[in-house]
């Protein structure tokens, strides 16, 4: 009979102490889907703001990325106090769960630290192509701890940010005209002089490589089988390619009109 007293007493204390807490937890859950609204309220400003501003769009995101996360927290806080947790305890609570959280994400803490360095330094922006961590591609976006790039195939490659920060990154954008480098062997009996003259001939004709500085052809090397030759020109980089292909193809086309030969591997299989 006294167990089913106690019994009794605990489901009576329980019962109140939810009507009790009913309130503030009605509260919360308020608070907490009015700040989630409240939250994609702010983040659309955040980006028509951007949008009508002329910032460096790496910028944009990663402050948006940031302003995000930073009101989320200030939301969580705000929930939990109204649960009823002491500020006090809240404070320590948070100090250790801080504690706890960035010795397990320190690679999290680094790539932070990453994009906040590429944001100060900037070594590429948004729209870059560049070479970093075994990826070519063009960055789509920088955010708090991963960037972006999309890559030749279309593929969508994500590399930390401690990562980039912290190694080699090439930026063919860096500059505003890039040097191509081809080299093309030409056989031991073609005249030399003559494919010289028509890879500079070639280089004089198109108008997305540059006459200044001008295009040269030196001979890089005496190999076995081929004189190799090295052409290098400079283009803008928004028709680099375009010329690059160019000569690839020309070279070929008026090399073999011309007679000049281009030395190819070849096997002769002999019947016994």
């Amino acid at each position: 009979m006294e167990k089913l007293t106690d019994y009794q007493e605990h489901i009576d204390n329980a019962i109140a102490w939810l009507w009790s807490a009913l309130p503030n937890l009605i509260l919360a859950v308020l608070i907490f889907f009015i700040g989630l609204w409240f939250i994609r309220l702010i983040n659309r400003m955040v980006r028509k703001f951007f949008d009508k501003k002329d910032y460096d769009e790496s910028l944009e995101t990663f402050l948006q990325s940031l302003i995000n996360i930073g009101l989320k927290i200030m939301l969580f806080v705000l929930v939990i106090t109204q649960l009823g947790v002491q500020s006090s305890s809240l404070v320590a609570i948070i100090g250790a769960a801080g504690l706890a959280i960035g010795l397990a994400l320190q690679g999290s803490l680094s790539n932070f630290a990453g994009g906040v360095l590429i944001l100060l330094f900037k070594p590429f922006k948004v729209g870059d192509f560049i070479s970093a961590q075994g990826v070519d591609g063009t960055v789509l976006e920088i955010s708090i701890f991963t960037t972006k790039l999309s890559t030749f195939g279309n593929q969508v490659a994500i590399i930390p940010n401690g990562q980039l920060s912290n190694n080699n990154i090439i930026n063919y954008n860096a500059q505003e005209t890039r040097r191509d480098k081809i080299n093309i062997g030409i056989g031991y009996g073609s005249d030399l002089k003559k494919a010289k003259d028509i890879l500079l001939q070639i280089c004089a004709e198109n108008a997305n490589i540059l006459k200044d500085p001008a295009p040269v052809v030196y001979v890089d090397e005496l190999a076995d089988s081929a004189v190799n030759l090295t052409l290098r020109f400079w283009a803008n980089n928004s028709v680099f390619w375009e010329a690059h292909f160019y000569v690839m193809e020309e070279a070929k086309l008026r090399f073999d009109a011309e007679g000049i030969e281009i030395p190819f591997p070849q096997v002769v299989q002999y019947n016994k």
